[in-house]
């Protein structure tokens, strides 16, 4: 299983009035643990973009446990789902570095799509078998 943990300390612009982080903000989380997955890992956007390809977001789910405050650090845990089909599948749990509970977890689900022409692939593109390959997935 290939896993990223990256941190992203809670600043005054993503709280609300109550000093907790706006619900939004988990989303933007969320890319930020894709991104420094993506880094770690070698399959950032620019690597699949290189390709010709790009990754629209198709399916999005969030459950909120517990809040996030002002001061705190988000702790962020991307984990890769392997899946046959043409899409990348990622699991997320935000937690809390200040109290140590989950504030947060989710999953997303992005297709692999040609810009140009609009449309989905039905099979995996080369390029991420081989990269699966690569990490033995």
């Amino acid at each position: 299983m290939l896993r990223n943990i990256t941190e992203s300390v809670i600043k005054f612009s993503e709280v609300d009035s109550l000093r907790v982080v706006w619900h939004g903000h988990y989303v933007r989380y969320f890319e930020d643990g894709r991104e420094a997955f993506g880094k770690q890992y070698g399959i950032g956007y620019l690597d699949i973009y290189e390709h010709g390809l790009a990754v629209p977001l198709v399916d999005l789910q969030v459950n909120f446990k517990r809040i996030l405050e002002y001061g705190d650090t988000a702790v962020i845990e991307t984990t890769f789902i392997n899946s046959p089909a043409a899409k990348m599948i990622f699991e997320y749990k935000i937690t809390s570095a200040k109290h140590g509970y989950i504030a947060c977890a989710g999953k997303t689900t992005q297709v692999f799509m040609s810009p140009q022409k609009k449309e989905l692939f039905i099979t995996m593109p080369p390029f991420m078998e081989a990269w699966k390959k690569r990490w033995e997935i």
